[in-house]
């Protein structure tokens, strides 16, 4: 009875949902070119005949960027382990698109998941008839696992993430969630305390498997390289300096973190990378008004005021390598707004890590940073300044680095203990 309810809530809803995000959602396409890139995948609407599709392949759902890179990192790792696999990506945005298509993996298909509407999910399962379906973290929609179980398609759920907030949401809620959730094949759990919230949504314990995070696991990564053309870019600022980069960062807290970084060191080079390129207008104009002189990575010129520069990155796919350029790392997404970004590659790169208070995506990795002195947390502009002195210490700065790389050593083989669980359940589809 719970079920048929709250599906009948879900129905309800959905459509109002789309309507009030679709303004929204058009402007994102307009800003990040999604247009024009097979966007009518995502209601179910196919214009090459189906005979073309590759048929009963392993479909991995990623509906964001960073779920879309660690999707790609365990195909990778698929491919490789089992090469005779074929494999289907959908995404769910049009960056995530972008990467999907960038990562360059021979024949992958890549495709737009589908809205969650009843004819849009049949259409796309007849089409493809996966062997499996793989959804990266936790995208999980109610009519893609009843039709998927209709069509007995096994669904798993790889790299679970739970924060806090869900945790909260999934145990309250757990009844009317649980005939949806326990639908699921299998679960791969990165920490073992989130065992007991799977259980009590539905799934039997023997389907839930402690793995570990695809998105930390070194054995999986690629470490950070510095490139020449960026080092000789940073010198153009001048040599020797201080490289400060701030990760990822979302609207007001490139100003922020910024200014904290001349106040901590008047010669140390702000390098700012906001989550989305796009955003460069409003960035400059931001960094303009507190003072500084602005540089565009993507129409890169010699600075004519070195002394009160900050370079801009608004190129998409450097992060990593630009990364590998600096002394201290400040991650975004942690300061003016919440959920943070995804610290492991500084980690990874072996750089000190400057965390805002708003981590809430990344726990309990962040617990474990902060209570094994492995980061440094600071609240505000002047807390920043603190934090990026001391990160500037060579000893202390190898103090946090190694702490750091320990934490994150405990998810290694992470990939690995996933596709142990994920391609049984292939073979027994």
């Amino acid at each position: 009875m719970k079920a048929f309810f709250t599906l009948l809530i879900y129905r309800a809803i959905l459509p109002l949902l789309f309507l009030i995000a679709f303004p929204g959602w058009v402007v994102k396409m307009l800003r990040r070119g999604g247009f024009g890139t097979a966007l009518n995948e995502r209601i179910g609407l196919y214009f090459d005949p189906p005979d073309f599709e590759p048929s009963h392949a392993i479909h991995l759902h990623a509906i964001s960027v960073g779920e879309t890179i660690i999707a790609i990192k365990l195909l990778r790792e698929w491919q490789n382990i089992y090469p005779d696999t074929r494999f289907v990506l959908a995404t769910g945005t049009a960056t995530g698109h972008q990467t999907a298509t960038g990562a360059n993996i021979p024949d992958l298909r890549v495709t737009y998941a589908p809205l969650d509407f009843t004819w849009m999910i049949k259409s796309y399962l007849n089409r493809f008839e996966p062997s499996q379906i793989v959804l990266i973290e936790g995208e999980t929609w109610p009519n893609l696992l009843r039709f998927a179980e209709k069509k007995h398609i096994p669904v798993s759920l790889a790299n679970a993430r739970i924060s806090p907030r869900s945790a909260r949401r999934f145990n309250f809620f757990a009844s009317y969630l649980r005939p949806f959730f326990s639908k699921l094949s299998c679960v791969c759990i990165q920490e073992k305390e989130h065992r007991s919230i799977w259980e009590n949504l539905g799934i039997h314990s023997d389907n839930i498997h402690l793995t570990g995070s695809i998105k930390f696991d070194p054995q999986s990564s690629t470490i950070p390289e510095q490139r020449p053309d960026f080092r000789e870019m940073l010198e153009r600022f001048g040599k020797g300096r201080p490289i400060i980069l701030a990760a990822s960062t979302f609207s007001g807290e490139e100003a922020l973190i910024a200014s904290a970084i001349r106040d901590a060191d008047p010669n140390a080079l702000p390098v700012i990378v906001p989550r989305h390129a796009e955003r460069r207008h409003e960035v400059s104009q931001a960094l303009d008004r507190a003072g500084f002189h602005v540089t565009l990575r993507s129409s890169f010129e010699t600075p004519l005021q070195p002394e009160n520069a900050v370079f801009v990155i608004d190129t998409t796919g450097e992060l990593a390598t630009w990364t590998a350029h600096a002394d201290a790392v400040i991650i975004g997404k942690s300061f003016l707004s919440t959920g943070g970004q995804n610290p492991a590659e500084a980690i990874l790169a072996n750089k000190p890590l400057i965390l805002g208070p708003h981590m809430e995506n990344f726990q309990p990795l962040v617990r474990h940073l902060h209570a094994a002195e492995a980061a440094l947390i600071a609240r505000n502009s002047e807390e920043i300044s603190a934090a990026i002195r001391r990160a500037l210490n060579p000893s202390f700065s190898q103090k946090l680095t190694q702490n750091a790389s320990a934490i994150l050593s405990s998810h290694h083989g992470a990939t690995q203990r996933h596709l142990k669980v994920l391609h049984l359940q292939t073979k027994t589809a």
